[in-house]
Order: C-alpha cells, then sequence, then structure tokens
C-alpha cells in the first residue's frame, strides 16, 4: 500500500493485484534479430509450467500462428500454437464482429488470408465490404492501385496495424503503416488499424485467454506499441531494454511504464 495525504486525512491505494496472466511481445522481447534473447525460452517454460494463461503477441500478420510457433521451435522455445495471437487474427475476429459473413479485398500472406476465412469471410475484388491490408514480402503496384480504386468505390480501409517499418537481419523493411500511408495519400481515406498500439488488441488477447486487465501484465519493448497499448487497456506494462526502446527514450514519453527491467529474466523468480 501507498498513502498520500489530501485535506489533512490520508489518502491510501492498493498496488496492483498479483500478476495472473502474461501478454507478451514477440520481437525485441523474446526473439531479437532472428536470435532468442538469452533467457527468453527459460521464461516461456517457466511460464507453461506456471499453468497461468498466456499470449505471445505480434503485429505481424504475415505468418499463422502455426508458422510462428515452427519458427520459435526452432530457436528453443515451446509455445503452444494457441498461444500465439497475431495482428491477423485480432484483424479478422474485428471484421467477424463489425460484419460477419462479409466480403474482403486482402494485400497481404497467410498469416492474414487464412485467419479471413476462419471467420468466414469472402475474398474478393468486386465490390468488397472493406479493403484490409496486412503485411507482406512483396507489395504488389498491381494490388494497390486496386485497393485504392475500391476505397475510392467506396470500400472501407482496414489496416492490420500502424508499423511504419520491420525488422530484418538485413536492417529495416517498410511495412503495412508505409503503405497503408501511399493508399491513403491516393484516397484522402484513413485506414481503421487494429493491431498494437490499438487498446483492442490487447482486449481481443484478453477475452481469448479469459484474462482480466487488473490481474494482466503486458510485457513488450517499444514504447510507443506495446507499452501505450497496454497502458490504454488497463494491463500493468512492463518495458524490456532488449528491444526498441531505452531506459532514457522511455522518459520522453508523457506515459510511462508499471517498471523498466533489462530483460524477462528479471521476471523469472514472478511466474
Amino acid at each position: 500500500m501507498s498513502s498520500w495525504v489530501l485535506f489533512g486525512r490520508p489518502l491510501v491505494t492498493d498496488r496492483r493485484k498479483p500478476v495472473e496472466s502474461w501478454l507478451t511481445d514477440m520481437d525485441g522481447v523474446l526473439v531479437h534479430e532472428g536470435q532468442p534473447v538469452p533467457g527468453a525460452p527459460e521464461f516461456i517454460n517457466r511460464l507453461r509450467a506456471s499453468g497461468k494463461p498466456f499470449l505471445v503477441l505480434t503485429n505481424n500478420s504475415i505468418y499463422t500462428p502455426r508458422d510462428l510457433q515452427a519458427r520459435l521451435t526452432r530457436m528453443g522455445f515451446e509455445v503452444p500454437e494457441h498461444a500465439i495471437w497475431t495482428a491477423a487474427l485480432a484483424t479478422a475476429q474485428f471484421l467477424a464482429d463489425q460484419r460477419p459473413g462479409g466480403t474482403a479485398y486482402v494485400i497481404g500472406e497467410a498469416g492474414l488470408t487464412t485467419a479471413m476465412h476462419a471467420v468466414g469471410y469472402i475474398l474478393t475484388d468486386f465490390e468488397p465490404d472493406y479493403v484490409v491490408l496486412g503485411e507482406t514480402r512483396t507489395y504488389s503496384f498491381e494490388a494497390i492501385t486496386k485497393a485504392v480504386r475500391l476505397i475510392n468505390g467506396g470500400a472501407r480501409f482496414i489496416c492490420t496495424n500502424p508499423d511504419p517499418t520491420g525488422p530484418s537481419i538485413e536492417g529495416a523493411l517498410p511495412a503495412a503503416g508505409s503503405v497503408a500511408a501511399m493508399i491513403s495519400k491516393a484516397t484522402g481515406v484513413e485506414p481503421y488499424f487494429v493491431g498494437k498500439p490499438n487498446p483492442m488488441m490487447m482486449r481481443s488477447a484478453l477475452n481469448t485467454i479469459e484474462a482480466h486487465s487488473e490481474t494482466t501484465a503486458m510485457i513488450g519493448d517499444r514504447m510507443d506499441t506495446d507499452v501505450l497499448c497496454g497502458l490504454e487497456a488497463g494491463l500493468e506494462t512492463i518495458l524490456v531494454l532488449t528491444g526498441i526502446s531505452s531506459r532514457v527514450e522511455a522518459e520522453r514519453y508523457p506515459y510511462r511504464p508499471s517498471r523498466i527491467i533489462n530483460s524477462v529474466v528479471d521476471l523469472l523468480d514472478e511466474i
């Protein structure tokens, strides 16, 4: 407990409840530049052994959870497929809630198209309800032109995530946010972003594991997505220093994480 004096009377506030569920970003927290963060596989093993609900989150919509599970397994992680939550899954769920059984023109790869099919969406370029933009290794000018024309024709514009760049071993890559900006410039229409930092990504993840915000922590490496998203969803937020944001950079933001730690290794004793 902590207390302050207000008008001569002590004001007592309770600290957050113990963490019962965990959400963790993948890139920068568990994996960095294609390699596991030291101690991160042990952290996941500890989570699994604890029996506490957890999800590994990613704004990347290229891969299906099964694809990501295979990639993580090769790096020494034992993450169940059902414990991976992507921006593609969150986007598909959002659209299924908004307009069940709708239609969409999709720019993306298997992670997004599989998720859209799974919720009963028809993928078409004939008068779709939505244009849905996700990540892809090869953005096609022809596909972008088609998206512009469909949006101009009345299709609603959805994007899986606002990230302008994505990580790779060779360096930064243009990501969905950059392509969305180009389409917006051509159409005058801004997309609705479903992925982080939209707190809807967190709420959909919480619903998936039937967790409550008061007893859930979000671990991330970016102040502008992970921490902001977790904060707005009412979660405890933990910034790790193994990815994008540094301790100095964190101080520049008008909001703060609940705490800053070096890596997920510092959380092993709390699981």
